[in-house]
């Protein structure tokens, strides 16, 4: 069994393998053949380092057309058996990941776990904003805290559309209770500059959503391998994107995203990955004094 401070960084590398494949933190320490609490300390160690690492590098970038998009996925409990003690804590049921994706390069520049609420709104945006290096086309989906956001970070430098989905009504029967409702149109609506009509689009943000249930086990639905601490499920986050941008090739550029966007030069490998966690220091030990019995 592998202690977390003298495992090789091959043995690191191929956990991460495990983890962003889909598996859980249960399944990858059977894999591995370490402890649970090996393969979480992992996870926080390497998810602190890739989010670390993706703030400073993910700067300037050259983003012309953005999509936004909002992921449901509760922590601890679905919201309708959250404690009456912890009604209103954030990182207790229902937990959202805002995600930024740019339709030409497919790097996400951009992504926070919190709530669905005006504020998270405004730091997303905001940080959004501080992360791009010219005007972009914006579209979103009919989330009304998007307006004010937007309007707060960029104000009217910036050409901003949302794209509507109206839907028919949801499914009665019990064998259609976990199939969506019908999808019976679109609209658009224009809210500041000139967006382009032909790209008005939330459809790579959607598919970011699908690859994120396929690649974080905590984000499948009907599943007991949900997120027990928030904490956790923003390392979990961290890690997925460091990897999706940075170490996964996409099919349709045939380099990652990162290597699009101009950030990266190579294809990083998962050894890279787990090498951005900071090694542990070595305390120094003053000379053996045997206790004397009292």
């Amino acid at each position: 069994m592998f202690i977390m401070n003298r495992m090789p960084l091959a043995e690191r590398a191929k956990i991460l393998g495990f983890l962003v494949e889909g598996m859980s933190l249960r399944a990858a320490s059977r894999l591995a053949d370490c402890s649970i609490n090996t393969v979480t300390k992992l996870l926080v160690d390497v998810g602190t380092a890739c989010a670390e690492y993706q703030d400073s590098a993910l700067r300037n970038l050259p983003c012309k057309r953005i999509q936004c998009d909002e992921i449901w996925s509760f922590v601890g409990a679905k919201q309708k058996n959250v404690p009456a003690e912890r009604e209103g804590e954030f990182g207790v049921g229902d937990v959202w990941t805002w995600t930024a994706i740019c339709a030409d390069t497919k790097i996400i520049a951009s992504w926070m776990v919190g709530d669905r609420g005006a504020a998270a709104a405004n730091a997303f945006i905001a940080d959004l904003a501080g992360r791009l290096s010219n005007r972009i086309q914006l579209t979103t989906d009919g989330h009304k805290v998007y307006v004010d956001a937007v309007e707060r970070a960029f104000g009217s430098d910036i050409d901003y559309a949302m794209l509507v989905k109206v839907y028919g009504e949801g499914p009665v029967s019990p064998e259609r209770k976990y199939s969506p409702s019908e999808h019976i149109g679109t609209k658009t609506v224009r809210i500041e500059g000139e967006p382009n009509p032909a790209h008005i689009s939330t459809s790579y943000v959607e598919r970011q959503n699908l690859t994120m249930r396929m690649s974080m086990r905590r984000f499948t639905r009907l599943s007991n391998a949900f997120s027990k601490k928030v904490d956790n499920h923003m390392h979990a986050v961290a890690l997925h994107f460091m990897h999706y941008n940075f170490g996964r090739i996409h099919k349709t550029l045939r380099v990652t995203p990162a290597m699009e966007a101009g950030v990266s030069d190579h294809v990083w490998s998962l050894e890279e990955i787990a090498a951005l966690m900071k090694e542990p220091v070595a305390k120094a030990r003053g000379p053996y004094k045997k206790k004397q019995a009292v």
